[in-house]
């Protein structure tokens, strides 16, 4: 795969291992006779540690033997989280530490979690952009607040803490971006 084809989400091989593609920026030379470099800003998909990889417009990489399925969320135990695959009914176990950031926005019900297979094996799950997760605690609003934008902490059903608008009860149901963490809106 050239560098020019190396795109956001991509997987490729980097290293001997499997590289998830999450930033690109191309530096166009101002040089007649140079060549434009690619840099782009990976996360190794086994060790979730940060690269930093470097092309010239000539130049590529390996695409990686890597595929996403779809899967739900089964069950945990004090170890591992388990996953079944939608279309083979496979069982998955995902480590728990592996997963301590992701655990906080997995329910249930939820919907569009994808099993990252590298080699026929399990190594991660990728979630939805936004969750929908219900309000189990938090502070009443004050009758009067909500023309103002002051927020206030809620604990949400999964353990997961937001800051979210004032207005907003006990029992409702929030949108939450799953990459920052953050409040989005009611559901």
């Amino acid at each position: 795969m050239l560098a020019k084809e190396i795109k956001p989400g991509a997987v490729v091989n980097f290293n001997d291992a499997p590289h998830l593609i999450e930033t690109v920026t191309v530096q166009t030379p101002s040089a007649r006779g140079a060549a434009t470099l690619y840099k782009y800003r990976a996360r190794n998909l086994l060790t979730k540690q940060k690269a930093d990889i470097m092309l010239k417009g000539g130049e590529g990489l390996d695409e990686a033997d890597f595929e996403r399925r779809a899967v739900k969320f089964m069950y945990a135990d004090g170890t591992h989280l388990h996953f079944l695959d939608d279309q083979d009914y496979n069982q998955y176990s995902v480590p728990t530490e592996d997963m301590a950031d992701e655990q906080l926005y997995i329910t249930e019900a939820l919907e569009g979690m994808l099993a990252m297979m590298y080699n026929g094996d399990c190594i991660g799950i990728q979630l939805p952009t936004t969750v929908v997760l219900e309000i189990v605690e938090c502070d009443p609003g004050v009758k009067g607040n909500s023309a103002t934008s002051r927020t206030k902490n809620a604990k949400l059903e999964t353990g997961l803490e937001v800051q979210v608008p004032e207005y907003l009860k006990q029992g409702e149901a929030i949108k939450v971006d799953t990459r920052t963490g953050q409040y989005l809106s009611r559901a």
